[in-house]
């Protein structure tokens, strides 16, 4: 429960700061976004099946954005940084849905 309400302090404090992005870290910041939504929704899902953890969530979240953007600027060195990006977001995005998924099914019990 720590975690959601750092989180949630975390998006009003970047809402209401806006803080600049330098340049050089903007390729980064959708995949990084994305990623952390993929570990915010893996742990709605383990909230309502019972088994969420919130070390593992925090774990989760830090690797997710890390590896994510590791990965697109590995990308970006080896010249092929869209075609990484374009994997990372397709991957990810699979997760989010499958998540959401299975949230919507617990919700309406469907």
């Amino acid at each position: 429960m720590i975690a959601v309400l750092g989180l949630l302090v975390g998006v009003v404090l970047g809402i209401v700061f806006q803080p600049d992005v330098p340049l050089g870290l903007e390729p980064y910041l959708p995949i990084a976004v994305v990623a952390a939504l993929d570990a915010v929704f893996g742990a709605l899902r383990a909230y309502l099946d019972g088994i969420f953890d919130d070390k593992v969530f925090v774990v989760s979240f830090i690797s997710n954005v890390l590896i994510a953007s590791g990965i697109v600027y590995l990308g970006d060195r080896l010249g092929v940084g869209g075609q990484l990006s374009t994997g990372v977001i397709v991957v990810l995005g699979i997760r989010i849905f499958t998540n959401v998924a299975a949230i919507r099914r617990h919700v309406f019990h469907a």
